[in-house]
């Protein structure tokens, strides 16, 4: 892999390994197929996530988060990476409480290196069991979260990929989303943004931005 490769990170905010998995792995896929990527990939299947306590134990130590549970071989990833997709199925119309909590923990991280994340680009994904139920305020959560972490929001803009990929699982799993061909259309354009974006702040010092 040349130094050049745009290092990609998936992450599936599903308890379970169906839509938001085959949605997100697809995402990398085609990143594979298309672009010069290196990709890792997160599922919170089965992992141990413990939700954000406000016990401002990172910001005190500088030391990371005080809980040690599977979020940590996260951090890592998230550091390496240059881009990232965030991928959510809809839960009552937003994101679902593990992304949620992936999110939220983020704190840990930023309070040890308050740029750790800035100017890396970010994309999301989501996917519902209805066409049109939820995956665009869910898109908004994921879109504020870079805001906030400096990060730079991308979409893959007008005409079918307003605030990222959209899916209609129709309740089907990874089969539905392999048959959802606006969704993949969606997923394609966004995956050509982000890794765009991603190159050509690469090619910028960072002392330049």
């Amino acid at each position: 892999m040349s130094d050049n490769a745009i290092k990609l990170l998936g992450i599936s905010g599903s308890p379970r390994k169906k839509a938001t998995d085959r949605m997100v792995r697809a995402a990398l896929e085609y990143a594979e197929e298309k672009y010069n990527v290196e990709v890792e990939y997160f599922s919170a299947k089965g992992k141990d996530l413990k939700f954000c306590i406000h016990c401002d134990y990172c910001v005190r130590t500088k030391q990371g988060c005080i809980h040690k549970d599977d979020i940590v071989e996260l951090y890592d990833k998230m550091v390496w990476a240059d881009a990232w997709i965030i991928g959510s199925p809809v839960y009552q119309g937003t994101v679902s409480g593990q992304t949620k909590t992936i999110m939220d923990r983020c704190r840990a991280v930023v309070a040890r290196d308050p740029k750790v994340f800035m100017n890396k680009v970010g994309a999301g994904m989501a996917d519902g069991g209805d066409r049109v139920g939820g995956q665009e305020p869910a898109l908004q959560v994921i879109h504020n979260f870079y805001i906030i972490s400096e990060m730079i929001p991308v979409s893959g803009g007008s005409f079918g990929s307003n605030l990222g990929g959209t899916f209609w699982s129709q309740d089907k799993g990874a089969e539905g989303i392999e048959v959802d061909d606006e969704g993949l259309r969606s997923m394609r354009k966004t995956v050509r943004r982000l890794i765009q974006t991603a190159q050509m702040l690469k090619k910028v010092p960072s002392e330049d931005i």
